[in-house]
């Protein structure tokens, strides 16, 4: 599984509103597709899941894909809109 880190730069971190953006795009792509914070990892197609994580503006998750095309298409999602 490949994986690269990203530092949410949303003021507001990960609400519900970009939380749903983001289980919505992994559904679409149609990988196993993880988000892990510290300890924590979880499935990132589950909105509630990712809630859980509770992640704040300015800290930082891994992301991690079955392959490089989800994950590359997942990096730009990230910065586009987290």
């Amino acid at each position: 599984m490949a994986e690269f880190l990203y530092t949410i730069t949303d003021e507001l971190g990960l609400h519900a509103r970009p939380a749903g953006i983001l289980v919505k795009k992994v559904r679409e792509l149609g990988e196993g597709v993880t988000l892990t914070k510290g300890e924590k990892t979880v499935d990132a197609s589950k909105l509630f899941a990712i809630m859980g994580l509770g992640i704040k503006c300015g800290e930082t998750v891994s992301v991690a894909a079955e392959n490089d095309k989800t994950l590359a298409e997942l990096k730009k999602f990230f910065e586009e809109n987290l």
